[in-house]
């Protein structure tokens, strides 16, 4: 076990790098000591877990852990994951400094409900800013002959990495739509998957909950007419009403194959830290963020959205205090 922070506390933590470690971490999660000394600000390992490869979690993720080697001498690296549910476990057991979450995972895990139902010591996430919109893409092509979300009965159909924050939602939208498994023949399979299996046939749709374009629905797109299932009506205005978290939106004409906007709905990502790290050293994480934001804003069109003027906008909780530091500081708050 190695130690990832050096804190200016008498007790420092030690905290693993890995996700095959065990877990304990041994850590204080003292965020209020002084930390004033260059060493109390000191990152020294900072683990990113961001999602699978070809999505933006990963892109954008990747881009972060080279911004915090260059700005902070830190050894940071980003970790494949299943993407919100298991980055939020993670990060609360000391696998993970920085996790990308969406943010109706981030309200189950702090009321404690849904796949977090029973765990413990997650009430007080906290995070270092809002990101993006995800969109909620239910992916088909014409030849399965899907329109709408009704249509998918009896089809097989992707619904993401099982505990996936893109699992959760597709279980939303089918109850919106007075569905469930029951109706469809599920199947667990990450973005790439699910579209490699509809290229075979295997697949009817899949759910795909990310920020625009998706890689590997642009990929689809190259060998297949692509149809973007619409959200709307009834079921939006019962996916609104029951998970306000969710926006209405539109996937704009031109993004993949379809000439007109799609409607949909979307929800905003966050970006949690582990209550492991001190508010200085959460501070500088920010500042090497915010202020390399030309560099992480070309690892990903979605990550345009990431600016000063949107940090809060869209937080299942609330900012970390050493944020909340750095954005007064530059007259963000």
């Amino acid at each position: 076990m190695r130690p990832r922070v050096l804190f200016a506390v008498a007790a420092a933590a030690a905290l693993t790098l890995t996700a095959c470690s065990s877990g304990d971490t041994g850590g204080s999660s003292d965020t209020g000591a002084d930390t004033g000394s260059a060493a109390g600000a000191s990152v020294d390992f900072v683990t990113i877990v961001a999602g699978g490869t070809s999505g933006p979690y990963y892109q954008i993720g990747a881009t972060m852990a080279q911004v915090l080697k260059d700005e902070l001498g830190a050894d940071s690296s980003v970790q494949a994951t299943g993407a919100s549910v298991e980055n939020i476990t993670l990060l609360t057991t000391g696998k993970a400094e920085i996790a990308f979450a969406m943010g109706d995972a981030t309200r189950q895990a702090v009321e404690g409900t849904g796949p977090f139902d029973g765990k413990e010591g997650l009430s007080e996430l906290k995070a270092i800013t809002a990101l993006y919109p995800n969109f909620v893409q239910i992916v088909t092509t014409e030849q399965s002959g899907i329109k709408s979300v009704a249509d998918m009965k009896g089809k097989r159909i992707g619904v993401g990495d099982q505990n996936s924050g893109v699992e959760l939602n597709a279980q939303m939208i089918l109850e919106a739509h007075g569905m469930s498994y029951d109706d469809i023949d599920e199947d667990y399979l990450s973005y790439s998957d699910a579209i490699d299996q509809m290229k075979n046939g295997q697949v009817d749709a899949a759910f795909v909950t990310s920020g625009l374009p998706n890689s590997s629905v642009m990929d689809l797109v190259t060998s297949h007419d692509v149809v973007i299932v619409p959200i709307e009506g009834d079921g939006m205005k019962n996916l609104l009403e029951k998970y306000p978290f969710f926006k209405d939106n539109v996937i704009p004409g031109g993004t993949y194959d379809e000439e007109d906007d799609v409607p949909t709905a979307s929800i905003i990502n966050q970006l949690l830290v582990s209550p492991d790290l001190s508010d200085d050293q959460v501070y500088e994480i920010t500042k090497a963020l915010f202020e390399n934001l030309d560099t992480i804003h070309q690892a990903h069109q979605a990550a345009k959205n990431i600016t000063l003027d949107s940090i809060e906008n869209g937080l299942a909780v609330d900012l970390h205090p050493g944020a909340v530091k750095y954005f007064k500081e530059k007259g963000a708050l």
